[in-house]
């Protein structure tokens, strides 16, 4: 006779429960992530990691946004912020707020604009 098949979760929400330990989202210095927000590592991965925690810090050796990042892990943004917080309250990544356009001494292409603009009147 064999044991009863225990349900599983097809939403992945009971998976989603476990990485985060049960918290629903960022807090402390990750409470201002967005998806442009760029990730980078500080350090290289290290034995005791949480299997996901170990994988941002693999792919993060070069600067990754948190979108690029949720995609290639297949993990939504809340669940990837709980993530991010626990390591950069580690020291073990950096996120850096993307420099705007104007900033950094490209404002907006106006001629493009207002040929957008002429076309849209011309409609």
């Amino acid at each position: 006779m064999s044991a009863p098949r225990r349900p599983t979760d097809p939403s992945g929400l009971e998976r989603y429960y476990v990485l985060t330990g049960g918290r629903s989202g960022p807090g402390g210095s990750a409470a201002g992530l967005d998806v442009a927000t760029l990730v980078v590592s500080r350090s290289g991965p290290v034995p005791g990691l949480q299997h996901e925690h170990e994988e941002i810090v693999r792919r993060c050796r070069e600067p990754l946004s948190v979108a690029e990042l949720g995609a290639h892990l297949g993990l939504p943004f809340n669940i990837l912020a709980v993530l991010l917080s626990d390591l950069l309250d580690a020291g073990r990544v950096e996120a850096r707020n993307p420099v705007p356009a104007h900033v950094a001494g490209r404002g907006p292409d106006l001629a493009l604009l207002e040929e957008v603009l002429s076309g849209l009147e011309r409609l």
